[in-house]
Formats: structure tokens, C-alpha cells, sequence
């Protein structure tokens, strides 16, 4: 007997029974960002790997540790997009989406990184974000966090999730803070961790994010950012906690708050939650105005998140708000003898012409009246519709409730349509 082949660590299925609530996810994150007029944008899932390099950074864990790269026939270095952004960046560049013009632009689908797999994260991941393009006012900043408060009221997450807030400055703000940093790191090296002392001169913003409990001791007495901020950057940054406040979303300003990536500039944002341990970060984002011309196009203001999708299934799954999952299926149709299966297969056609939202599942294999009623139970269903030889002759059909007590119904067929229309609301 042949060996079985197994999926590759870290990439998972999508089982049947999971992915219904896969599907509602997706379908609340699409009305969301339809509700607020954002049009979505699709890209390759392999791109040259000096994008994300030139956009990431190199001195990150991405970039030096996670990042499934590879040569190419030619000899060309390709690179499976670790994240969403610089793909949508370089698409806005190539296509000339961006430049004097105004975007607000949504994607969603598989990224890949190599990491640890672990709950929630896995190497083959799939992620939902928004990217904005042509506006630097701090209205857009809270604009996209009031998408991200809107998805959390949809999938009746915004009792388990906080916001967290923090603004980095522009880069001569940081290149002075970060100067300060690096003279401060300095003088403590002997207590840093090994991770910590390697991005002390690299990227010294990454030591304030340590989980080492030693190096957060000792950030205690570390500059803080906001005493390096400008005017703008303060005003900025103020703006947009006075719009929070307005449209009553509630935040907290984290001043250790400086995301993975070396792209962003003022706003960065988190939404936490305590209910998945150590993966507290479910949607994560922020300003990004020089990435644009970073990657071979004009200045233009930025601003987006990205959100993943396993760690969002997995926080309804932990709280068990995924009980109202629908079925696939809403009607069972079964033809009791040989004679009646035409005409069960008939009936189903007609339903779905008629209900183009019904899902109908046709009873296929014969089997006895046991069989076919065990199977559709076991589809979810939830009404069982039976054609049998009196009903054929009498141009019915039983409709047999599956999910509560209440009586059988024989109706007429031409009446079918619209009982269930009345009975299965959609």
C-alpha cells in the first residue's frame, strides 16, 4: 500500500464542518467594507522578493527568518507574499492607481510565513485588509478604525477586543528618538537579551516590543517617543483621538506600540484581546506615507490594516459565538421509489429557480424511507421534502419539519415555493 501523503506542517485544511463559519467571517468583513465604499483589489500570491525587502525591511523576523523564497527557472528570486500591503503598493504603482488620486481598496486570501506553527497561526495563513491611498488627514486614520469597529460589532466580538493606539512620528522624529534609544540601550547591553542586543543598531524600536521581562523592566527608564514628536505629529495624532472619542470608539494609548514592520509613520494601532493567551493581536495596522515612493512611486499618504482570519475563527470558536452558524443546506428532497426520483430532481430545479437563496440537496443512492430520512437529518436541513407514489399521483409534496415538532404538512406543488419562502427565512 502507497505511503499517504499528509499536508505540509503548518498548512491546514478547511474541513466541511469548519468552513461555515469560515464563510460568515467573509461574509461580514465583504459587506463591511461595502457598506464604507471600498472596492476590492486582487494580487499574485508570489512576487520578487526584493518588494518585500525594499518594503518590510530586512532587519526584521519576516524578512531574515520567516519568508518562503525561492529561484526560479531563470534564476529570479520569488518570494510567497508574507503580507498584504506591499503587493497592493506595487500593484498601485504598476497600474498608476496611485499617485494624485484617491483609493480606499480591500483584499483577502492566503499569505505564508514560516513560523512556529501554533493555535491561531500557522504558515500558510489567510489575511483580510484595507489599504487607503491620497489622504493625509487624520479623518481617514479614523475612518479605518471605524471599519475595524464595525466588523467587531458584526461578529458580536466588541465586548472581547480593545483598541490600542500609539503614533511614531515622521522620520526625522524617529531618527532622533531612535538616536536616543540606541545611547540609552547602550548603556544597559549586559541585561539585554541576545534578540534584543542584535536589533539594538538595526532596528533599536523592535527592543521596545521584547517580551523578555527583563528588557520591559528596564524600558521603564527608556525615552519615550511622544518627547521627540513634533507639532504635526502631536496634532495629528490628537485629531484623531478627538474623532474616536466623537463616534464613541474607546482606545488606549500604548506608547511601547511600534508594529513589526519598518514601513509605518504616525498612527499605528492594535486591537487586542485576552481571550487566546499569548496570540493577543487580531487586527493591526497604520500609517505608512513613505512606502509608496519607497517602492519606485510618487509620495503619497497611507494608511490600512490586515486582519487573520484563522485568529478571528479561532476567538469565536474559544467564546462559542459560532452556534449560529446556518447549515449548508435549508431542504432535503427524497423520492421514495425508483418512479419519483425524476420528479424529485424536477421539484429541486424548480426550488432553486424560484428561491435562488434556498439550498437544496437531492437525495441521491435510493434507500428506504429510514435511510433517506437518517441522511437528511444528517445534512442540517431543515425540512425534509418527500415525493412518494400518492404524492406523485396528487401532485404533492410532504414537507416534514427536521428541527422541531411541529406537524408534516402536504403541500401542493405549485404552492412549494412559496411555503418555504415563508417558513425558511433568509
Amino acid at each position: 500500500m502507497a505511503k499517504q501523503i499528509q499536508a505540509i506542517r503548518g498548512m491546514n485544511d478547511i474541513l466541511p464542518t469548519q468552513s461555515p463559519v469560515w464563510q460568515k467571517v467573509e461574509a461580514v468583513l465583504r459587506a463591511s467594507v461595502a457598506s464604507f465604499g471600498y472596492s476590492e483589489i486582487r494580487t499574485p500570491i508570489v512576487e520578487s522578493t526584493d518588494l518585500f525587502k525594499r518594503s518590510i525591511g530586512e532587519v526584521t523576523d519576516i524578512v531574515e527568518k520567516e519568508m518562503y523564497t525561492f529561484a526560479d527557472r531563470n534564476g529570479d528570486s520569488l518570494t510567497l507574499r508574507p503580507e498584504g500591503t506591499a503587493s497592493t503598493v506595487r500593484a498601485g504603482n504598476e497600474h498608476g492607481l496611485l499617485y494624485n488620486q484617491e483609493q480606499r481598496l480591500w483584499y483577502i486570501g492566503p499569505m505564508f510565513r514560516h513560523e512556529r506553527p501554533q493555535k491561531g497561526r500557522y504558515r500558510q495563513f489567510h489575511q483580510f485588509g484595507v489599504e487607503v491611498y491620497g489622504i493625509a488627514s487624520a479623518e481617514i486614520d479614523a475612518e479605518v478604525l471605524m471599519l475595524s469597529a464595525s466588523l467587531w460589532e458584526k461578529l458580536g466580538l466588541t465586548d472581547h477586543v480593545t483598541l490600542e493606539l500609539n503614533t511614531l512620528g515622521d522620520n526625522h522624529e524617529r531618527a532622533a528618538y531612535r538616536d536616543a534609544l540606541v545611547a540609552f540601550l547602550e548603556q544597559h547591553k549586559d541585561k539585554l537579551d541576545e534578540d534584543s542586543q542584535r536589533r539594538m543598531y538595526s532596528n533599536p524600536l523592535r527592543v521596545l516590543d521584547s517580551k523578555d521581562p527583563q528588557v520591559q523592566a528596564l524600558l521603564g527608564d527608556a525615552p519615550v517617543l511622544a518627547d521627540y514628536l513634533e507639532d504635526d505629529s502631536k496634532a495629528h495624532f490628537a485629531r484623531l483621538c478627538e474623532l474616536l472619542e466623537a463616534v464613541g470608539i474607546q482606545y488606549k494609548v500604548n506608547p511601547r506600540l511600534v508594529r513589526g514592520l519598518d514601513y509605518y509613520n504616525r498612527t499605528v494601532f492594535e486591537w487586542v484581546t485576552d481571550s487566546l493567551g499569548a496570540q493577543g493581536t487580531v487586527l493591526a495596522g497604520g500609517r505608512y506615507d513613505g512606502l509608496v515612493g519607497q517602492l519606485g512611486g510618487k509620495d503619497t499618504p497611507a494608511v490600512g490594516f490586515a486582519m487573520g482570519l484563522e485568529r478571528i475563527v479561532l476567538l469565536l470558536e474559544t467564546l462559542e459565538l459560532n452556534a449560529d452558524v446556518a447549515s449548508t443546506v435549508d431542504a432535503y428532497v427524497t423520492a421514495m421509489g425508483e418512479q419519483c426520483v425524476p420528479a424529485a430532481m424536477k421539484i429541486a430545479q424548480e426550488l432553486r429557480q424560484a428561491l435562488p437563496t434556498l439550498r437544496v440537496m437531492t437525495h441521491c443512492g435510493g434507500g428506504n424511507f429510514k435511510k433517506q430520512m437518517k441522511r437528511a437529518d444528517k445534512s442540517g436541513a431543515a425540512y425534509a421534502l418527500i415525493i412518494g407514489e400518492n404524492e406523485l399521483a396528487a401532485n404533492q409534496v410532504v414537507v416534514k419539519p427536521l428541527r422541531d415538532d411541529s406537524e408534516q404538512q402536504s403541500v401542493d406543488r405549485a404552492a412549494l415555493a412559496a411555503y418555504l419562502a415563508e417558513h425558511i427565512k433568509k
